[in-house]
């Protein structure tokens, strides 16, 4: 971090919470504030800190991996909330900077089957008004890897500046660049800017997370299998494509894999693509495929290991929906529900 990032006030390393340790991640993006609907009826709302960014950090660190999240922090009660969060889940805080600005809104509402609808509220939030000298001019010894998702990567000026991020760190190939799209029309501005846009970020990317929305969005008319090989074309070593409920399917040098979605009782289904990529980098972390030289360490990727992969993603996921917003597991309760 630069010293001019130090003075715009990024949160103070305390050992209580966490931060003495270096981050194997570090994550790139977005807090949200979500409104979500109650039992009380549409018209009583509840504010739950969301973000799919943060949602990923935040499951990710729960499951072991110690996580850094670069974000900056509405100053309002609701960024109050925001940091509370982050650190009570462990996140490494020195990547949160003080903002002025506000904190993100999305009031979602909720299908019948638990699907959820975002409105944005977000054209003057603090999330992406990346300022010269706030993110880092370089990632630290013992970072294992970079991920970079959804909002944050559309908009400007921090759209440019996220995108300067990941396209040095790929090219220094030291760390594994990750990429989850996470793409909401309502909020990415012009569709064939952020086509484009998205298109050249995953580029930049070793692993690209996709739901089959992204791809149909990335790539109109094409079906989902054909989408995720136009994407592994762009450069991926990995490519892994959620399909809600019917699971999901993973790609890396011509060996494919599919796993079913886990049958479960669905409360919502806020955070369930979230936790899907935190447990995912969590893993491949856990299996020594993220760091220095990121193509070698994701070469040779089996069919066994995409379905080890796949498997312990989609199970923190269907975990996930069973419980009422971004929620993601413990690593206790993904051991219980992997039969250890």
């Amino acid at each position: 971090m630069s010293e001019e990032a130090r003075r715009t006030g990024p949160e103070d390393v305390s050992p209580d919470r966490g931060g003495t340790r270096t981050p194997r991640l570090v994550v790139v993006g977005e807090n949200v504030m979500d409104l979500l609907p109650t039992r009380h009826g549409p018209d009583v709302l509840r504010a739950a800190p969301g973000g799919g960014p943060a949602n990923t950090a935040l499951a990710a660190a729960r499951l072991g991996t110690p996580t850094r999240l670069l974000a900056r922090i509405g100053a309002d009660g609701f960024g109050e909330l925001v940091r509370a969060r982050l650190l009570a889940g462990g996140l490494d805080p020195a990547g949160l900077v003080r903002a002025e600005e506000p904190t993100a809104l999305a009031l979602a509402t909720l299908g019948a089957d638990g699907s959820a609808r975002y409105d944005f509220r977000m054209d003057d939030a603090a999330d992406w008004r990346w300022a010269p000298g706030e993110l880092p001019d370089t990632l630290e010894p013992g970072i294992r890897a970079l991920h970079a998702a959804s909002i944050a990567l559309f908009r400007e000026p921090g759209a440019t500046r996220i995108e300067e991020l990941l396209r040095r760190e790929h090219g220094r190939g030291r760390v594994t660049v990750s990429l989850d799209p996470n793409i909401r029309p309502d909020a990415v501005g012009d569709p064939e800017r952020a086509r484009a846009r998205a298109l050249r970020h995953a580029a930049h990317a070793h692993v690209v997370k996709a739901s089959d929305e992204d791809l149909a969005y990335l790539y109109p008319g094409l079906a989902p299998e054909r989408a995720a090989h136009a994407l592994a074309a762009l450069g991926a070593a990995l490519v892994v494509v959620t399909l809600g409920g019917d699971g999901a399917f993973a790609l890396s040098h011509g060996v494919e894999a599919a796993v079913p979605a886990p049958s479960v009782e669905v409360a919502d289904t806020v955070g369930a693509g979230d936790s899907f990529m935190g447990a995912l980098l969590h893993r491949l972390d856990l299996d020594g495929r993220l760091g220095e030289r990121p193509g070698s360490r994701l070469a040779g990727l089996t069919e066994d290991d995409l379905v080890g992969l796949l498997t312990h993603a989609v199970t923190a996921a269907a975990h996930t929906v069973t419980r009422e917003g971004a929620d993601p597991p413990t690593a206790e309760e993904l051991r219980a529900l992997l039969g250890g």
